[in-house]
């Protein structure tokens, strides 16, 4: 395997250690490593395979996707990208992995190209007359000679090319100089696959004829007439079926060709694409005129019916039309909106966490040749320590808003629940006094056949479950036996008891020491003052007291909102968590 060139190598190094906003600029040093006139075809085509293994041409497609205004040479660089990017795309052969290369890759770039070109299209429309505005489009004719150069080194992505929307949405323009272009690329794609037409969708392909129909009547300007005339030429050259289609669908096509394009410098193009309708005319002319007549007529009486029909329904369905359109036109609007949005944030989380990745490493190895062999494992394990903290928190933390959450909806459920009962039992209640009192009825006593046959089963029961007896010994000496382990174990728990508590009061002074001495000053700015809190004990206890009472305090001064969580708690108990909250470590009567 033949080794990698320097140049590519240098600048994919550089790529990967530089920020973001430099990127750009060192992407167009490709344009002097392709254009060296000192290179082979065979060595072209191993600095291209290089450049792609090297993704530098993703990082091209990416970059077409962002907001070119915040770029480094702004749209001039966006330009010079897609030529790039274009030229690094044809003229080799992936070998590894092909398929994902024909069939994702080049697809995205064509779609990045397109989108690049519409935004430079609206800009360019949009811009003032002047130098600015020839700009724009010398860019935009840089952009669509790149796309052409593409799929002429690709001939599968002309299909893809009209199948997308971002060129049916060029070519549907009013701006002369754009609609020129766009249709020399249209142009181009016939050129290229002359059976393209044929392969996509027949949606695409009315779309299309639509538009190089409309714009054939509804200008005047003989350049777009002429490209629109060479096109529909060419599409009446690939076969008899799309001369049927342009006959069928564009009825007045031909007299709109004869009477307002004649006469306007490309009448040999004009009158070729005549003959071709007009021969196809002729050898139905017959069967055409019988069936004219009679959908004139069944026309005339449809929309008779149809006029009258509208004209009673016409107001609200003006009303319903434009309610419908505008209600569409905004939803197209937040979904476009919607999805920019989620492609720029996916790029730059993509690109942040690329950059995190990298400076991490960065710095791994750095901290790994500072720090001594003997103390790695050391460190090794501090670093995981801190990573499972770091976890620890961001799960407890979603925990704890997870709870809050779930309570918060437990107690709304609760309240109105209370309100239910209490509306509930105030209608019982006031149904009840409404209810007369009934006469009292002395309830039915037994019968004397009930009383026997009651009797017989307590004394079968008596016999199949005699009771134990016990003597008056016995009953003595296990009284005895039961008091003396209840002494003992009186005594035991009171002993633990104490011992427990001896336990709790020193860990809580054993605490204070660790924060006094955490929180004490250095030894050149120690006082007198702060001796004193060291040799006196009572000193810190008083001072925890202290603040132990003003959080109290604090707590029993919080507004309505931050104790909606605790309605239902004794009154004088505080929870432990605003404690914890307030204090951070400080321990009240043995309890952090």
């Amino acid at each position: 395997v033949a080794a990698a060139d320097t140049r590519v190598l240098a600048l994919a190094a550089e790529v990967t250690e530089s920020r973001e906003r430099d990127i750009p600029l060192l992407l167009l040093k490709l344009k002097g490593i392709l254009n060296d006139s000192s290179l082979g075809c065979e060595e072209s085509k191993k600095i291209k395979q290089d450049i792609y293994d090297y993704n530098l041409t993703q990082y091209c497609m990416l970059l077409l996707r962002q907001d070119h205004s915040r770029l480094h040479g702004g749209w001039a660089t966006a330009a010079q990208l897609a030529e790039i990017l274009s030229h690094c795309c044809v003229g080799f052969e992936v070998k590894e992995d092909p398929e994902e290369f024909h069939k994702k890759f080049l697809p995205s770039a064509i779609d990045s190209l397109l989108g690049l070109g519409r935004r430079l299209q609206s800009r360019f429309i949009r811009a003032v007359k002047g130098r600015g505005k020839q700009d724009f489009l010398r860019w935009f004719q840089t952009v669509t000679d790149a796309i052409c150069w593409l799929f002429g080194g690709h001939v599968r992505l002309a299909e893809c090319v009209l199948q997308n929307d971002h060129f049916l949405q060029l070519l549907i323009t009013d701006d002369v100089e754009t609609a020129a272009i766009m249709m020399s690329v249209l142009h181009n794609i016939l050129r290229v696959n002359s059976s393209v037409l044929l392969e996509v969708g027949e949606d695409t392909l009315h779309s299309v004829l639509d538009e190089l129909v409309y714009k054939l009547s509804s200008t005047a300007n003989p350049v777009i007439g002429n490209s629109a005339t060479k096109l529909l030429l060419l599409v009446a050259k690939f076969g008899e079926q799309l001369v049927e289609l342009l006959t069928a669908r564009y009825k007045g096509l031909k007299e709109l060709l004869s009477n307002q394009w004649t006469g306007k410098g490309f009448d040999r193009d004009l009158n070729q694409l005549l003959d071709l309708l007009y021969s196809k005319q002729f050898n139905e002319k017959g069967q055409l005129q019988r069936q004219h007549q009679a959908a004139c007529i069944i026309q005339a009486a449809w929309r008779g019916f149809q006029i009258r029909q509208r004209l009673k329904k016409l107001p609200q369905a003006v009303t319903t039309l434009q309610r419908s359109f505008r209600a569409k036109r905004e939803q197209e609007l937040q979904h476009l909106k919607k999805q920019k949005e989620d492609e720029a944030l996916k790029l730059q989380m993509q690109l942040q966490r690329q950059r995190a990745r990298r400076l991490f490493h960065e710095r791994q190895l750095a901290l790994l040749e500072i720090i001594h062999a003997s103390q790695v494992n050391k460190y090794m394990e501090e670093m995981e320590g801190k990573s499972a903290l770091t976890i620890q928190r961001f799960w407890r933390g979603y925990r704890a808003r997870r709870n809050f959450l779930q309570q918060r909806q437990s107690l709304k459920e609760y309240k109105a629940a209370v309100i239910i009962q209490r509306a509930a039992c105030k209608f019982l209640e006031k149904r009840r006094r409404r209810r007369p009192l009934s006469p009292w009825k002395d309830p039915k006593g037994l019968t004397d056949e009930q009383r026997l046959a009651l009797q017989q089963k307590v004394d079968d029961y008596i016999k199949l479950h005699p009771a134990s007896q016990m003597s008056e010994e016995m009953s003595k000496e296990l009284h005895t036996q039961a008091q003396e382990k209840l002494a003992q174990f009186l005594l035991r728990s009171r002993l633990d008891q104490r011992a427990v508590q001896r336990r709790q009061t020193l860990l809580a002074l054993v605490n204070t020491d660790v924060e006094l001495l955490l929180n004490a000053p250095g030894l050149a700015e120690t006082t007198e003052k702060d001796l004193d809190v060291f040799m006196s004990r009572s000193i810190p206890v008083a001072t925890k007291a202290r603040q132990s009472h003003n959080t109290v305090l604090k707590y029993t001064r919080w507004p309505w909102w931050k104790k909606l969580g605790d309605d239902f708690m004794e009154d004088g108990v505080f929870p432990d968590d605003a404690l914890n909250a307030e204090l951070g470590t400080l321990f009240i009567g043995g309890k952090k």
